[in-house]
């Protein structure tokens, strides 16, 4: 900066209008038995994906990793590690319903219903099946939600519910 330069102000709203500060997630008193949330944006599978997790978690099966023994399958090519699929699904849920959460309680029901191939674009919706206050926890509650992972074409490729510890409002790390 130039000596005759003054430093920039913070910004500040103008007349009737307000500071809005971004919220990461949602606390236990947000979620409602029976919503659905339409989770965005999707994520498209790589080749590099599926061979960099497979090999990372010590799946070497020749359906991920070997593209002339894929071919030779009844899929005519390699098929996305289910795993992998799992992590992606999970992951794309993570702002609507964990981002929040103290802990993952366990998965439960976890259905594989269709492959998945290279190339293909994963995207999820979840319903809230259950929110109570924890028994033996004040500050915090049990959520249980239903998840499908469904490809491009709207094909549901898995699912399966899932409990999360979440915070009460006003019981979290930034309270």
């Amino acid at each position: 900066m130039n000596a005759g330069t003054k430093a920039p102000q913070p910004l500040t709203p103008g007349p009737g209008g307000r500071v809005i500060t971004a919220r990461y997630g949602r606390d236990l008193e947000d979620f409602t038995i029976g919503d659905v949330y339409e989770h965005r944006p999707g994520r498209t599978v790589t080749a590099a994906d599926n061979i960099q997790f497979s090999l990372l978690t010590m799946n070497r099966h020749p359906a991920h990793c070997d593209d002339a023994y894929a071919a030779s399958t009844e899929f005519g090519q390699a098929l996305v590690n289910s795993t992998l699929t799992l992590a992606i699904v999970t992951g794309l849920t993570v702002d609507d319903v964990s981002a929040r959460a103290i802990a993952n309680l366990g998965w439960r029901e976890v259905r594989l219903t269709a492959p998945v191939f290279v190339g293909d674009t994963l995207y999820a919706r979840t319903k809230v099946l259950a929110a109570r206050a924890s028994k033996s926890r004040p500050g915090e509650g049990v959520v249980t939600t239903e998840t499908q992972g469904y490809k491009q074409d709207g094909t549901v490729v898995l699912s399966f519910e899932r409990m999360s510890l979440i915070h009460k409002r006003g019981h979290g790390p930034e309270n």
